[in-house]
């Protein structure tokens, strides 16, 4: 049995409504056994961790991103969001298995560094010998906890989709394989490493057959659904036209509402809208710096959080965030619900820094149906990020938890997994990353090339 102990931290925010000065935990196995003041902890412990001049909080929850984007950053710098799919889609049909592996781990290694211990990557397109299984296998040279779409297209150009026929499936084969990609992967057990979501993208590359066959699939499976909705206007006026529904009355129809599905973005929404997804607690992933970049819209994570919506955030595809830095995301999160509260003349409380983590941590968590994960409680997993106090962004932070989001974006010092050191000093653990970035670049280029 292994065990860890961490302690003398500045403050321990558990995110459950508990911030310890001097505050610490005793885990075994992975598992929370203790947590408190440190004198009231395990002296020893077979790891332990001196956080003096440290912020702990619960590791944060990253609930929607396009990991394979990591290869075209800065790209279709001008564009909105249709127009940015039609200019990317060509290059990205050109992704090989070795692209898919080296672009995983870039992102995860990315949001491990930024204090992500749990990651899902809506991943759509699939050219010829890509899989869920290079990235599963590129998950475990990182070592955080990933969830993996079985994401598909299936609606090309000539049949009046967005992308190119020559990056989507045909259905059978995509339900196939959603099965095969489950019962190769899918760990239902709380401590997960790997859990798999069927993600079909979006109503402008997906059809309504194919909706409804992988809600079916997914809850004979037990595993949740995932996809884009509501992200911009263009897609509301396409639902209206293809299939005569605004964007939630469409998933409406095909099944895909419910505590299992959760919304990459969910921007234009009605008031009934939020509120049929508050009753049927359908989630939301909220992904401020795309929708800004994409100049997509504002989504209403007050709202959201005001009437019981389940809502995590996402850093989005790497080529429209341009990165995949989840505190900077909280950040993010906070200002434009800020600015959204001044655009609408309200006279509602500001959304709080403490609020912001939540929804990285424990909303992210509800988001994704995780139950072990999202606070530092007993019981839980011990998953966690441990950001310096005492950095020079955060001199003159008397209140050190709202430090990390009003001073950031911050690198975390140390990160834990099931209570495995992932990051150590601002580094990953068991990665050349210099060899890795070189590679990764390398790729890039040929990929344009």
């Amino acid at each position: 049995m292994s065990t860890l102990l961490i302690k003398n931290a500045a403050l321990l925010a558990t995110m459950a409504g508990e911030e310890i000065p001097g505050g610490g935990l005793f885990a075994r196995n992975g598992w929370i056994e203790q947590i408190g003041p440190t004198d009231s902890l395990p002296s020893e412990a077979d790891e332990v961790v001196d956080c003096s001049d440290h912020v702990v909080i619960p590791g944060l929850v990253n609930t929607h991103h396009h990991f394979y984007q990591t290869l075209t950053r800065a790209m279709a710098q001008d564009s909105e969001l249709f127009p940015w799919l039609v200019e990317l889609y060509p290059i990205w049909a050109r992704v090989t298995p070795d692209h898919v592996h080296a672009s995983t781990v870039t992102a995860l290694a990315e949001l491990a560094l930024s204090g992500c211990t749990t990651a899902f990557d809506h991943h759509y397109l699939w050219p010829a010998g890509t899989s869920v299984d290079q990235q599963v296998a590129a998950s475990e040279d990182v070592g955080i906890r990933f969830h993996a779409a079985r994401g598909s297209m299936s609606v090309g150009e000539s049949a009046g989709g967005l992308p190119p026929d020559s990056v989507v499936e045909d259905e059978n084969v995509i339900l196939s394989d959603s099965q095969r990609v489950v019962d190769a992967f899918h760990d239902p057990e709380p401590g997960a490493m790997v859990q798999v979501v069927l993600a079909p993208c979006s109503p402008f590359s997906v059809s309504r057959d194919l909706m409804a066959e992988s809600a079916r699939l997914a809850r004979d499976l037990g595993v949740r659904l995932h996809t884009h909705l509501a992200e911009t206007r263009d897609e509301e006026e396409y639902c209206l036209e293809r299939f005569g529904l605004r964007p939630v009355d469409y998933a409406e129809s095909v099944g895909w509402l419910g505590e299992d599905v959760w919304y990459a973005h969910a921007v234009h929404l009605s008031d009934r809208d939020v509120e049929i997804m508050a009753s049927t607690l359908t989630g939301a992933a909220h992904c401020p710096t795309s929708n800004m970049r994409l100049a997509s819209g504002i989504a209403p994570l007050t709202r959201f959080l005001q009437l019981g919506v389940p809502v995590g955030l996402g850093v989005d595809g790497s080529a429209s965030n341009d990165s995949s830095h989840l505190m900077a995301e909280a950040r993010q999160a906070l200002l434009l619900a800020r600015l959204a509260r001044s655009l609408d003349q309200s006279d509602e409380p500001m959304l709080t820094a403490r609020q912001a983590l939540q929804v990285a941590t424990a909303g992210g968590a509800a988001v994704l149906g995780r139950s072990d994960i999202g606070t530092l409680e007993v019981g839980k997993a011990a998953d966690l990020a441990c950001f310096s106090a005492a950095d020079v962004a955060m001199a003159g932070a008397a209140d050190p938890l709202a430090g990390l989001v009003f001073t950031g974006p911050h690198r975390a010092e140390h990160v834990f997994v099931h209570g495995r050191r992932v990051v150590d000093g601002g580094n990953l653990v068991g990665l050349d990353m210099e060899r890795h970035v070189a590679r990764h670049r390398q790729l890039a280029r040929a990929l344009l090339d």
